[in-house]
């Protein structure tokens, strides 16, 4: 079959909610000639006859003006349902499109095919998969079907699997409920619906659905589903544009659907929302209300504003329409409901499964998170569960998820992906329902004892977790939470500090030192060390007075609980020595530098990575001094013994190597100045 231009439209009237494609009695003409059953010991009349109808569609829902054709899914679901008992699912996230795409498979195929039936029925429950056979077997005009105790599903399927009969298509939407399909039903005696599914080389099934493996298992495997995801970007800007009539901004309405991450029902409601109040209203001033916050976002994405192609008493709100996919999933599994909550706290992309499984706790780890610890893996409540069990258990809550398309699993298998307004539908839902604030609090000792210090060593495990440790720095812990909450921005700070993001490491060690001042108090050792590397930060960026004054008191206040010679305090004179360095006060800083290289090697002795940081700084100031050769063989010195030590791949190895070829190669320049200047 060749599909006509999408957007040429229709010419027949008849084509409103619940219209009918009434093909002309120039198609096939079936009569079937025979009357319902004789009533025995009852006074109904037998069934009079009836001249079964040409074949015409029964589609409940008008064809969409602004629909945007999405490369080449129609072309796809045509080749599969144009193959004997040809069988097709449109697999996706709610929201995705999956029956706008068959909704408009339904026209085209109405129009182009005229002999074939087109039959919709949506599956969302038992109920409305009888109403929808009901509806079939009266198109048709079944004989038999009005009897007291007629089975309809009996006889649809026995019509449907008549070759004899025109060639059809059934349409089978929101198959989402497995019950439905394979439950017992109402009536016990009756055989699961799936069974009533006909494989008849004339006619074909499309499925929209937003479960993959009651797809699988509906159209017989991986082969014959279609995954629906978001739109591509030109596509998503084209329904913009065609919702809104005219796009003023394209910079800004490329802003919107990537913030709506080009989910079709997310960019149609936000274009109904503002097409409702334009012109107070526009698409910057709905980017501009979206970025207020995670309250007033999920108030914009829960705002229904009513769409008339989705099916009755189906809300057409993004978040809501997720989270009765929630519901679905708690209902069926708890657990895999419970892990779903937890990743919504993570960063979108990235999340570990390491992070995800419960931890395996010792000592000090099971005494501190005992009170907060919930288990992912199973449903079990056993204090002792076998391993083999929790991590079946793990699996299954898992392939739930990913079986709904509200996780995606990396290439690699061991990371996992949500769309962030899948996050944020979750713990909108989770806040509905009490329970926001327990996940928040498990996530936030679960990040805490997982982030490790900003040490070298670390960097790999820090790179891996950093975004999730920047997206809790948002969080607001509880008491029971907040000491670990700072320890993880300290941890996540130092590490931003390290890599030069700046920017994080200032507002997460900020946040950690007030916590650590306030609970601790600002004398503590923890705190001094939060201040610290927050005085490191402003140094880097130049505000000196700011670094300098955070120097002094954590000096000041180490030498005066540690003694002057604690390595502790010899680092603080360091740091502070080195905000000196930068404000070009080199004397001041000579001082401080060559006191403490000299405790520090009598301390820890020569080859102590302090006092080889000690060397490093030292020769810097002589360098600034003009004391360009003292420099220069100070520096080639670290660099030996921090190859030593620290090994060549060491980033203080690496940059003092630098340093020293930067150095050299400036000494030689200045020698060949010297000479030309002699020459001259």
């Amino acid at each position: 079959m060749s599909f006509y231009n999408s957007g040429s439209g229709f010419s027949n009237a008849n084509t409103g909610p619940g219209a009918q494609y009434n093909n002309n009695a120039a198609g096939p003409q079936y009569n079937y000639n025979y009357y319902g059953p004789p009533c025995s010991g009852t006074d109904q009349p037998p069934e009079r006859l009836e001249t079964p109808p040409p074949p015409f569609a029964t589609i409940p829902f008008s064809r969409d003006p602004d629909f945007v054709d999405r490369g080449d899914i129609l072309d796809q679901i045509d080749q599969r349902c144009s193959e004997p008992a040809g069988r097709v699912a449109l697999v996706g996230l709610g929201g995705v499109g999956k029956s706008q795409l068959a909704i408009e498979y339904a026209h085209r195929t109405a129009v182009e095919e005229p002999d074939r039936w087109v039959f919709w029925v949506h599956v969302g429950t038992q109920a409305r998969v009888e109403e929808g056979l009901k509806a079939i077997a009266d198109a048709v005009k079944l004989p038999g079907r009005r009897q007291p105790k007629a089975d309809v599903p009996q006889l649809v399927y026995s019509w449907l699997s008549n070759e004899r009969n025109c060639r059809w298509i059934v349409i089978l939407d929101s198959a989402d409920d497995v019950n439905v399909f394979f439950g017992a039903g109402s009536n016990p005696e009756r055989r699961p619906l799936a069974a009533y599914l006909p494989q008849s080389p004339n006619g074909s099934l499309l499925v929209t659905t937003r479960d993959k493996d009651l797809a699988y298992r509906l159209v017989g495997g991986y082969k014959n589903t279609i995954e629906i995801g978001p739109m591509a970007q030109s596509d998503a800007l084209l329904l913009l544009e065609r919702k809104l009539s005219l796009l003023s901004d394209k910079d800004s309405a490329e802003e919107l659907v990537r913030t709506l991450e080009y989910i079709p029902l997310a960019i149609s409601q936000a274009a109904a929302y503002i097409q409702r109040r334009s012109p107070r209203s526009s698409v910057e001033k709905y980017l501009a209300e979206f970025r207020k916050g995670e309250s007033k976002r999920a108030w914009l994405l829960s705002h229904d504003e009513g769409e008339f192609r989705r099916e009755g008493g189906a809300l057409s709100a993004i978040l809501v329409t997720w989270q009765i996919s929630f519901e679905h999933i708690r209902s069926k599994r708890a657990s895999a409901a419970d892990l779903l909550s937890f990743m919504s706290f993570f960063d979108r992309q990235g999340i570990p499964e390491s992070l995800l499984r419960p931890p395996h706790m010792d000592g000090a780890i099971q005494e501190r998170r005992s009170d907060v610890q919930h288990d992912l893996g199973s449903n079990s409540s056993d204090d002792e569960i076998d391993n083999d069990e929790t991590d079946n258990g793990f699996e299954d809550n898992v392939a739930m998820l990913t079986n709904f398309c509200l996780v995606t699993v990396s290439e690699s298998g061991n990371t996992f992906e949500m769309h962030g307004l899948v996050q944020l539908s979750t713990r909108m839902w989770l806040k509905a329902s009490k329970q926001e604030e327990t996940f928040r609090q498990q996530y936030i000792e679960r990040m805490a004892a997982s982030f490790p210090t900003g040490q070298f060593e670390n960097w790999a495990m820090c790179r891996t977790l950093f975004a999730h440790a920047r997206v809790a720095s948002d969080y607001r812990p509880n008491e029971n939470t907040v000491e670990s909450w700072a320890i993880l921005l300290h941890n996540g700070g130092w590490y931003a500090w390290s890599q030069g993001k700046y920017e994080d490491a200032q507002q997460m060690l900020d946040k950690a030192r007030k916590v650590r001042e306030r609970r601790l108090g600002k004398d503590d050792m923890a705190t001094l060390s939060s201040t610290s590397f927050l005085a490191l930060v402003f140094r880097d960026r130049g505000l000196w007075k700011e670094a300098e004054k955070l120097f002094v008191q954590v000096m000041e206040t180490r030498k005066t609980k540690l003694g002057a010679d604690h390595p502790d305090t010899l680092a603080s004179m360091g740091n502070l020595a080195s905000t000196y360095r930068n404000q070009g006060r080199w004397d001041e800083a000579e001082k401080l530098e060559v006191q403490g290289m000299e405790t520090i090697k009598a301390k820890l002795g020569a080859d102590h990575p302090d006092t080889l940081a000690s060397m490093g700084h030292l020769a810097f100031t002589w360098n600034g001094q003009g004391r360009h050769e003292d420099a220069l063989a100070l520096m080639q010195d670290c660099v030996e013994a921090r190859q030593r030590v620290l090994g060549p791949k060491h980033p203080n190895t690496l940059s003092s190597l630098a340093t020293v070829s930067e150095w050299y190669h400036g000494a030689r320049r200045r020698v060949r100045g010297r000479l030309d200047m002699r020459s001259w």
